[in-house]
């Protein structure tokens, strides 16, 4: 790994931390620049997983008061997601790197359309209704999110918090207090089985963490200055010209 390199993935990480805590969509931009440093896609997909990690804890703590008031309903979605991310993952590491190539441009559109998407995509606001969870339909559109979330992360946020919406009982904060949470499950599972198959590049997501550690603070600052429409459009541009770049490298 060239300093041009390190650079690259730190500022990225910066850049996807402070993404996320804007608008999410910060995938995009850890995969990208492991991408064009020449990480294969699958490994770039699996560290992606990890440099995400610590944003998923920090954004359940912060909704813990929330969770409180739900959390044992919740362990039954807890569980189906991490069914759903176990065969989601492994089904990413039995892909060969050119298989999985293949994927990628589509994966990437069909998870930038669902980002740029997504502002119409969340639940109407229940004030003062109690999160229900648990019922069938819920439960198949969390096992089918979580297969997707273990086999490739970006645009995952977006649509559980949708299916969530159409298929759980909450105000807007509840549902992604609960999304948050199911998402800490889903990519800790995704984690330990990406680890166990030696897909995670060390030493690119120790360089891209410090960053997106940096950039989820400055986030907390940008969020109050940037009109979260334009770091969206940013995510939706990153997205396009990594389906781009995917096509015609072939």
């Amino acid at each position: 790994m060239t300093f041009f390199d390190a650079a690259l993935l730190f500022l990225s990480g910066f850049v996807s931390g402070a993404v996320n805590a804007v608008a999410g969509g910060g995938t995009f931009v850890t995969f990208g620049a492991m991408s064009l440093v020449g990480v294969p896609p699958i490994v770039a997909n699996a560290t992606s997983s990890v440099t995400q990690f610590p944003g998923y804890i920090t954004s359940t703590l912060a909704y813990l008061d929330d969770i409180r008031h739900f959390w044992r309903q919740a362990l039954l979605l807890c569980v189906i997601s991490a069914f759903g991310a176990l065969a989601g993952s492994l089904i990413l590491l039995a892909l060969s790197n050119p298989s999985f190539r293949a994927l990628v441009p589509w994966l990437l559109i069909a998870a930038t359309a669902l980002f740029a998407a997504g502002p119409w995509l969340k639940p109407a606001p229940k004030p003062g209704a109690e999160a229900k969870v648990g019922s069938f339909a819920g439960s198949l559109a969390q096992f089918a999110t979580s297969v997707y979330g273990g086999f490739f992360g970006a645009g995952m946020g977006v649509m559980m918090l949708a299916t969530l919406g159409l298929t759980q009982a909450g105000d807007y904060h509840r549902l992604n207090a609960l999304k948050n949470m199911l998402a800490v499950v889903i990519a800790a599972i995704a984690i330990l089985v990406f680890v166990s198959g030696g897909v995670v590049a060390w030493p690119q997501a120790i360089v891209m963490i410090p960053g997106g550690a940096l950039g989820g603070y400055a986030g907390v600052w940008m969020a109050k200055r940037v009109p979260q429409g334009l770091v969206r459009g940013f995510v939706v541009a990153v997205g396009l010209f990594l389906a781009l770049y995917y096509f015609t490298k072939g």
